[in-house]
C-alpha cells in the first residue's frame, strides 16, 4: 500500500514538473521571439552559452535562478511570467472561453423553447387549442439570435458580428411572422420590409466601424 501512494506520488510530482518544464521552455522561445533576438544575441546579453539556450528552449532542462533574473530585468517581466501561461496564450484561452459560453447560452435560449414545447403538449388535454405548437421551435430561432447579439455586445464588439446577428434576428423574426399568420391577406410583404431594415443596419454598423477607426 505505501508502494503504491509513493509512486502516485511521484507520478504526479512528475506531471507537474513536466507540465511546468513545457511551460518554461514556451515563455522562452515566446519572450525571445517578442524581443527579436537570436539564440546567439540573446546568449551575449546574458553572457551565456547559445547551447545551453538551444537546451531550456527544447525542454531539456530549465535556466537557474539567477539566469531567471537576468532574463526578467532584460525582457521587463519578472521571474514569475516564466512559470506561467504567456499572455499571447492566456488572450486565446479567454477568447475560447467567451465562445463557449456564448455557444451555450444560445443553445440554452433554444433549450428553453423546447421545453416549453414538451410542456405545453403533455399538460394540455389533446384537442383543447388548435394553436400549432411546432411554432415553438421557429421561435426559438431570432431567440437565438437575440442571445448572440446580448453575448456578442458584452464579448466581442465585433461590426460582422452585429451586422450578422443583427439581419438573423430580422429574417428570422418575419419568418416567424409568416408562419404564425398564415390565413392573413399578403402577409409575405413582412419580408419585403426586411430589405430596408437590412441595408439600414449594414450602413449604420458600417458607419460606426468607421467612427471607431476615425477616432483611432
Amino acid at each position: 500500500m505505501f508502494d503504491f501512494f509513493a509512486i502516485y506520488s511521484y507520478t504526479l510530482i512528475m506531471e507537474k514538473f513536466e507540465n511546468i518544464s513545457e511551460i518554461i521552455k514556451d515563455n522562452l522561445i515566446y519572450y525571445r521571439k517578442k524581443a527579436n533576438l537570436t539564440q546567439a544575441e540573446l546568449a551575449e546579453k546574458i553572457h551565456y552559452s547559445d547551447k545551453s539556450i538551444s537546451k531550456w528552449e527544447r525542454g531539456e532542462g530549465v535556466p537557474d535562478i539567477h539566469i531567471f533574473i537576468e532574463l526578467a530585468k532584460l525582457y521587463g517581466l519578472t521571474v514569475n511570467d516564466f512559470l506561467t501561461t504567456s499572455k499571447k496564450e492566456k488572450i486565446a484561452n479567454i477568447y475560447f472561453s467567451k465562445i463557449m459560453i456564448t455557444m451555450m447560452a444560445m443553445i440554452s435560449t433554444y433549450a428553453l423553447f423546447i421545453l416549453a414545447f414538451f410542456i405545453l403538449k403533455l399538460t394540455l388535454p389533446t384537442g383543447e387549442t388548435n394553436w400549432p405548437f411546432w411554432l415553438l421551435f421557429i421561435y426559438g430561432i431570432p431567440g437565438i439570435f437575440i442571445t448572440l447579439e446580448i453575448f456578442g455586445s458584452l464579448y466581442f464588439r465585433r461590426t460582422l458580428l452585429h451586422i450578422i446577428a443583427l439581419s438573423c434576428l430580422i429574417w428570422t423574426t418575419a419568418l416567424s411572422i409568416f408562419l404564425s399568420l398564415p390565413n392573413v391577406e399578403n402577409v409575405y410583404l413582412v419580408f419585403i420590409l426586411c430589405v430596408p431594415a437590412e441595408i439600414l443596419i449594414i450602413l449604420l454598423f458600417t458607419l460606426l466601424h468607421h467612427l471607431k477607426k476615425k477616432r483611432k
